[in-house]
């Protein structure tokens, strides 16, 4: 792939992440469609419909699901992401885009301890240590916060808590490599699941959303930004796909981590919200913990990888040796049994049996043992053949040692 096609695929992204992030804002701010619940069914909705239609067409291939307890799983995880998106938008209906994004951005946090918590999986010290400026510079940005909100910083706090839990449980649930799925298969099964569970929360919790939308509907742009702002949702994670396809996972992560600093610009420059030295100077710690944590992660990473291959290196070498043992019992016994062959066709002179012998004990080759090179056969053989040999008769049913 050309490099002009990978930058067309990450603006892309930006714009589908950023874009989708401010209409969402214009929506339930500046258009007053106050209906947190009812925006995330109509991006669930885009999300299936997408989803079966890219599946239809196999522009991009997408897995099946192979039994009962995979699906069980998915829907798990789509009632988990299902509340990560809702709680995400509440939050922009009381708080800043750029409150929002700093408190977001605590998602690490929450993912090291549920982690840690639920799959005992410990990090590195130095990973621990990179999230205190993530958690120290939203403590100073909520503080400064002139728009602070408690419904929306609650809501937000949460979200990022369902973000990481979906995260950990994902890597739990559908560790086996037969039940694995890329981002768009799983988008496909979990967005339906969404659905459903989204259209009686939204008659519950909204149930004027329908009417309100109606009535701003009057206003043709209303239909034309919610249907945008639905179809971009899915856009979302099809440039997701698309840039870790055509990158790598890391390079999605750097691009994160920019995305954040390029929407929360935007938005001061758009909505015009206040700000202060003290909510800036947090958000700027906050984000330095970020791009700290993902080095640590990277270089723990390398390290457990290298230790794996230095021990994937000794097995090697223990394998090998166990070949070459398993390699010279073998030829002992081919040795133990052209020596039974050979008296097994009668006494007929010391001269085959010295013959057999000694090709015997060149098939042994390094089968020594202090020295002496041993072949073991059956005691079957005539007292005086045992007596020929130097060894003492012994009762047939044992076994001789001939020394060669």
């Amino acid at each position: 792939m050309s490099a002009v096609t990978t930058a067309l695929i990450i603006l892309a992204w930006y714009g589908s992440n950023i874009g989708v992030l401010l209409l969402n804002k214009y929506l339930l701010s500046i258009f007053k469609f106050r209906c947190p619940v009812f925006l995330t069914l109509c991006h669930m909705l885009a999300c299936s419909c997408m989803s079966y239609a890219v599946a239809a067409s196999r522009m991009v291939p997408l897995q099946a699901v192979k039994s009962r307890q995979q699906f069980y799983k998915i829907s798990l995880l789509a009632l988990i992401f299902c509340l990560t998106v809702v709680l995400g938008n509440v939050s922009l209906k009381f708080i800043p885009v750029s409150f929002n994004q700093a408190i977001g951005a605590t998602t690490p946090a929450f993912t090291a301890g549920l982690a840690l918590v639920l799959m005992r999986a410990r990090e590195t010290r130095v990973v621990y240590l990179s999230l205190l400026p993530v958690i120290v510079g939203v403590v100073i940005a909520s503080g400064a916060e002139p728009m602070f909100n408690m419904i929306g910083f609650l809501a937000a706090v949460t979200a990022a808590c369902a973000r990481a839990l979906k995260s950990v449980l994902q890597g739990l649930m559908l560790s086996d490599s037969n039940e694995r799925m890329d981002s768009l298969s799983l988008l496909m099964y979990m967005a339906p699941v969404a659905v459903v569970a989204l259209i009686p929360t939204t008659l519950f919790f909204e149930p004027d959303a329908p009417s309100l939308a109606m009535e701003l509907g009057q206003n043709g742009t209303f239909w034309m930004l919610l249907f945008l702002n639905s179809f971009l949702a899915y856009f979302v994670n099809l440039t997701n796909f698309l840039v870790t396809k055509h990158t790598s996972a890391l390079t999605l992560q750097v691009l994160g981590n920019a995305k954040g600093v390029v929407a929360v610009v935007l938005s001061l420059i758009y909505f015009r919200n206040p700000v202060n030295f003290y909510s800036v100077f947090g958000y700027g710690v906050t984000m330095t913990g970020v791009v700290m944590y993902s080095q640590a992660k990277k270089a723990a990473k390398r390290t457990a990888m290298l230790q794996k291959m230095a021990g994937a290196e000794a097995g090697g070498d223990g394998l090998l040796g166990g070949e070459q043992q398993q390699q010279q019992q073998q030829q002992q016994q081919q040795a133990a049994a052209a020596a039974a062959a050979a008296k097994g066709g009668g006494t007929n002179g010391n001269a085959a049996e010295t013959t057999a012998l000694l090709r015997a004990a060149e098939k042994l080759g390094s089968g020594n043992f202090g020295g002496h090179t041993i072949i073991s056969v059956p005691a079957n053989a005539s007292a005086r053949e045992q007596q020929k040999s130097g060894r003492l008769p012994m009762p047939r049913g044992f076994s001789s040692v001939y020394e060669v």
